[in-house]
């Protein structure tokens, strides 16, 4: 059951906050942390669980929303848009616009 963000456009650095928060924790709960943090990547990155739990479902309905949990979840880069900026004397200083790519596996619980 995996899913994927790509070019969401925020940089890596802020986006593995609160992806770090949220590894190896069951579907549901991941979904109540997302929902009170006050990061501007909380909806998409809750968006992408979803995503990932609807394809899970859809693949083998016998599991239950319940039973899932984070198996891995990561942050890469994507590529920087890069503007300029006029500075002083003629010069342009230089804006790197970063954007990230994440990526979800989920894995349902097993019962031992």
């Amino acid at each position: 059951m995996k899913a994927s963000l790509q070019n969401y456009h925020q940089a890596p650095r802020k986006v593995r906050l609160l992806v770090d928060l949220v590894r190896g924790k069951s579907v549901i709960e991941a979904l109540t942390h997302l929902r009170f943090l006050p990061k501007r990547a909380s909806l998409p990155i809750a968006k992408l669980i979803q995503s990932a739990t609807a394809n899970g479902l859809n693949k083998e309905p016998h599991l239950k929303r319940a039973d899932l949990y984070i198996k891995q979840i990561a942050v890469g880069k994507g590529m920087v848009f890069k503007r300029f900026r006029p500075g002083a004397h003629g010069r342009a200083y230089p804006i790197k616009r970063k954007t990230s790519h994440v990526t979800i596996e989920l894995e349902a619980k097993s019962e031992k």
